[in-house]
C-alpha cells in the first residue's frame, strides 16, 4: 500500500472515545504483513516481516537467455574482473548519507554471476586476503596442516609450511569499470493541493532520473572494447486528503494518504545489469538484441486467477489433459484435494528455505488426505522447450527425493500433468507464475 499515515487528535470537548482510535489502528494493520515471534527465553516477541528471498530484477530473464546463448558457443569461458564501478554523481545529504548506492562493482559482479558460469568471474574489486596469504606464503607462514615436500641443497626436506613456486592466479581476460554519472532530481513534478473549510484533498506526481557509464577493458592490450551509457527514469506519487472540523465538542484531525516511488537502487541495479549484459555480449559475440527483449518489465493483470489450458500431458492423452484441467478450481487445486504451488527460481532446480517449509507443510497435509503439489517458477522463465523439460525432470527429482527423505513412499508421488517436451507455451499459474508439473501425493 505504499506509506501510509493517519491520525487524531483530540483538542477539545468531552472526549474522543478509544474505539475511533482502535478502528484506525486496525485499518493500518491491513496495509502490512507482519507477525510476532518470541526468538529467545525471556525475550520480548519481536515483529516478522515477510522472507528472505533472491534479488530479482526485470533483467533475470535476459540474463538466463544469455547465458543459454553463450553456453551453446561451447567455447571456452571468458575470464571478466570487476573493477571500481563508482558514484560520481557526488550527491550527499547530512541527513540521509549518499543519494546513490555504493555498491555499484558488487552489482555488476551478481550480475555476472547471474549468467551462471558462462563466464569466469575474477576477484580484483577487493584481493586484500588473498594478497595477504601470498605475503604469508613468501614468509613461509602459511600452512594447511600437512606436510609437504621441498627440494633444497641436501635433497629433499618435509616443511609444515606451503611452498609456493608462482603462477596460480587466473590471468583475467577482461575488466569493467564505470560509475553512476547522473541524478537529475525534478524532471517534472505537478500536483494539486485544494482545500475548503479546512477539508480537501491533494495529490503530486514527481520524475527523476540517474544515468550509468560502463565500460569493459582488454586486461592484455588495455584497450577498450566497448562502452555503454544508459539512463532510467523513476517516477513517485503521493496523495491524501485532510479533515480539520469539530463534531459537537470534540476536534477532528484527520490527515490520510499514501506515497510510493519505484525503488531508486533497485533500477540502478537493473541498469548496471543491463549494462553488464551488453558488454558480455560485445566480447562473447553475441547479438543481445533477442534476450534484451525478454526484460520482464510488464507485470500480469492482477485479475488472473485460473491457469490458461494446458498442453497434454507426457502419458494419457488428451482424455487425461481435459480432466485434469476442468477439475482445476480458482485456487489452483482438484476438489477435494489439498493444493500446495512450490515455487523454484529461475533456472534452479533447488529447493530454497522456503520451498523446504512447504515440503513439510506437503507432508503434514498427505496425513490428512492427497495433496496436489503444483511445481511452478516465475513466468519471466523462457528457456527454449528442450532446456525447459530437463529442468522439469530436475525439479521433479527434487521434489520427490525431499518427499521420500521425509517418509513418503516414491509409489505415493503420482505426476498427473506436464508439458510435452515440444511445448513453447507458457502455462500461467496466476499472476507472475507458471505450471511448470502437478503432482498427486498419496490417493
Amino acid at each position: 500500500m505504499g506509506t501510509s499515515t493517519s491520525r487524531i487528535r483530540r483538542l477539545a470537548g468531552a472526549g474522543l472515545h478509544a474505539t475511533y482510535v482502535s478502528l484506525l489502528a486496525v485499518g493500518l494493520s491491513g496495509c502490512v504483513h507482519l507477525h510476532q515471534a518470541r526468538l529467545g527465553a525471556g525475550e520480548e516477541p519481536t515483529l516478522i516481516g515477510p522472507a528472505v528471498r533472491d534479488n530479482r530484477t526485470p533483467m533475470d530473464p535476459a540474463l538466463s537467455c544469455l547465458a543459454s546463448d553463450i553456453a551453446a558457443t561451447h567455447k571456452r569461458p571468458v575470464l571478466i574482473g570487476v573493477g571500481d564501478v563508482r558514484d560520481y554523481t557526488g550527491k550527499y545529504s547530512v541527513n540521509e548519507g549518499n543519494a546513490i548506492t555504493q555498491g555499484g562493482a558488487l552489482m555488476v559482479t551478481s550480475a555476472l554471476g547471474k549468467l551462471g558460469g558462462a563466464v569466469g568471474v575474477a576477484e580484483r574489486f577487493d584481493p586484500t586476503i588473498a594478497e595477504r596469504e601470498l605475503g604469508y606464503t613468501d614468509r613461509r607462514q602459511l600452512g594447511d596442516g600437512d606436510v609437504h615436500e621441498v627440494a633444497g641443497p641436501s635433497g629433499t626436506g618435509h616443511v609444515p609450511w606451503l611452498p609456493y613456486y608462482g603462477g596460480s592466479i587466473a590471468a583475467s581476460d577482461y575488466y569493467i569499470v564505470g560509475g553512476i554519472t547522473e541524478l537529475n532530481y525534478d524532471i517534472r513534478s505537478g500536483g494539486i493541493d485544494t482545500e475548503v473549510s479546512q477539508l480537501g484533498p491533494k495529490a503530486r506526481i514527481f520524475t527523476q532520473g540517474v544515468a550509468i557509464d560502463l565500460r569493459i577493458v582488454d586486461t592484455r592490450s588495455l584497450l577498450v572494447v566497448k562502452t555503454v551509457s544508459l539512463t532510467k527514469q523513476f517516477t513517485g506519487y503521493e496523495v491524501g486528503f485532510n479533515l480539520f472540523r469539530f463534531f459537537g465538542s470534540d476536534l477532528f484531525d484527520i490527515n490520510a494518504g499514501a506515497k510510493g516511488q519505484e525503488p531508486l537502487q533497485l533500477g540502478i541495479r537493473t541498469a548496471l545489469e543491463e549494462a553488464t549484459l551488453r558488454l558480455v555480449s560485445a566480447v562473447t559475440r553475441i547479438d543481445p538484441a533477442r534476450c534484451l527483449a525478454q526484460q520482464s518489465w510488464s507485470v500480469e493483470p492482477a485479475r488472473m486467477t485460473l491457469p490458461q489450458r494446458m498442453a497434454l500431458p507426457v502419458a494419457g492423452g488428451p482424455k487425461a489433459a481435459d480432466a485434469a484441467i476442468n477439475a482445476t478450481r480458482a485456487d489452483g487445486g482438484r476438489s477435494g484435494d489439498s493444493t500446495v504451488q512450490l515455487p523454484f527460481e529461475i533456472g534452479s532446480a533447488e529447493l530454497s528455505g522456503a520451498a523446504l517449509a512447504l515440503v513439510d507443510r506437503i507432508v503434514s497435509a498427505h496425513a490428512t488426505g492427497p495433496v496436489e503439489v503444483v511445481i511452478v517458477a516465475r513466468d519471466s522463465e523462457a528457456p527454449d522447450p528442450g532446456k525447459r523439460d530437463v529442468l522439469a525432470d530436475q525439479r521433479i527429482a527434487a521434489l520427490t527425493g525431499a518427499l521420500t527423505a521425509r517418509g513418503i513412499a516414491p509409489a505415493a508421488i503420482t505426476p498427473v500433468w506436464r508439458p510435452d517436451p515440444s511445448d513453447s507455451a507458457i502455462h500461467h499459474e496466476g499472476p507472475g507464475l507458471q505450471a511448470i508439473a502437478r503432482l498427486r501425493i498419496g490417493g
